[in-house]
């Protein structure tokens, strides 16, 4: 265990989730005790008594007695130097509404990959224009790591997004174990755009697959979309990116295809002819591609990038055009 993580840092973990859960068992292969915020006096309760997650990843035991658990947001944040925010995108808003204690000197780490609902804006820009944290001590989370596989101790890797190189090889020391490797980028906005959009064309494969379209089609489809992520990213922060690299194809393809993907359950039941609401209500998981469709069609409505996958899932989600008609239209367009 790393002796400066444990002396120099106290860590907060915010978020009671599937994320939540494998950032807080990442971290504490690295710190000696971490604070962790749940909403719900009742899920703490329940999380000590059996050592795991009652709701969430039952295959990740913790030692509780090296973690503060606390239903107090202010308390959390009051004695963390690194908060890192795992709260779907969908509730983080209202989630923050009770923070009184100013966040401006600590390090800041989003492992949303979501946008904030209503503002149209990724968890970066957020922190920094609602909470006054500087660009220099936000971080993301980013790359093909789905919380399920870390749980189990599988092989996965991640990004760490930060402006400040050095600061973003700070954070990469928290969640680096021996069944995670990190990597740095300085590609903040990159990379969080590209989190958010992936969600969007797993919800794209997913109607395809309920569609009865094959795994040709969908291949197709997701090539377009890795295309769609490359110019939308650009022209939100123009900088030299690699878009092959994992953070950004890994993670898309990895949410497109995989059977842990909520977002392609989703858009499946879509493609099957379930509502949204209908969906929703199955699924009883948070699809952040659902809300992140709606963020990414009303802020490319002051860019105008060409956006043909993004925009035939908006108008099944939120037009409430036929699945089967939206999709025969697209496939006419895509190469």
């Amino acid at each position: 265990m790393s002796q400066v993580l444990q002396t120099a840092q106290k860590v907060a973990v915010l978020g009671s989730g599937s994320w939540a859960t494998a950032i807080a068992k990442m971290l504490m292969c690295n710190v000696e005790r971490i604070s962790w915020f749940m909403r719900r006096q009742e899920k703490i309760d329940e999380f000590v008594r059996l050592g795991k997650n009652p709701s969430y990843l039952s295959a990740a035991r913790f030692d509780t007695s090296r973690i503060s658990f606390t239903s107090d947001i202010n308390e959390v944040v009051r004695d963390a130097d690194i908060l890192v925010v795992a709260i779907p995108s969908p509730y983080l808003k209202q989630a923050l509404k009770k923070l009184h204690k100013s966040i401006r000197q600590k390090l800041v780490i989003s492992a949303v990959k979501g946008m904030v609902p209503e503002e149209n804006m990724v968890i970066s820009d957020y922190m920094h224009f609602r909470f006054h944290v500087p660009m220099d001590q936000l971080g993301v989370i980013a790359g093909p790591c789905h919380a399920e596989e870390v749980a189990l101790e599988r092989l996965s890797y991640i990004t760490i997004g930060c402006p400040n190189r050095e600061r973003a090889d700070q954070m990469s020391k928290l969640f680096s174990t021996q069944f995670v490797k990190t990597t740095v980028s300085e590609d903040l906005w990159g990379l969080e755009y590209s989190s958010v959009m992936k969600n969007i064309y797993a919800i794209a494969a997913g109607i395809c697959n309920g569609l009865k379209y094959g795994d040709n089609f969908i291949s197709v489809l997701t090539s377009n979309a890795i295309q769609e992520i490359a110019r939308f990213a650009n022209a939100m922060n123009p900088m030299r990116r690699d878009i092959s690299d994992s953070a950004y194809l890994g993670d898309l393809l990895v949410t497109c295809y995989s059977h842990f993907s909520r977002n392609r359950q989703f858009g499946n039941m879509i493609g099957m002819g379930y509502s949204v609401r209908a969906a929703q209500i199955e699924m009883e998981m948070v699809a952040e591609g659902y809300y992140g469709t709606r963020c990414i069609h009303e802020l490319n409505e002051r860019y105008h990038v060409h956006l043909p996958i993004a925009d035939a899932v908006y108008q099944i989600l939120y037009e409430q055009k036929p699945a089967s008609v939206v999709i025969q239209e697209l496939a006419a367009k895509l190469m």
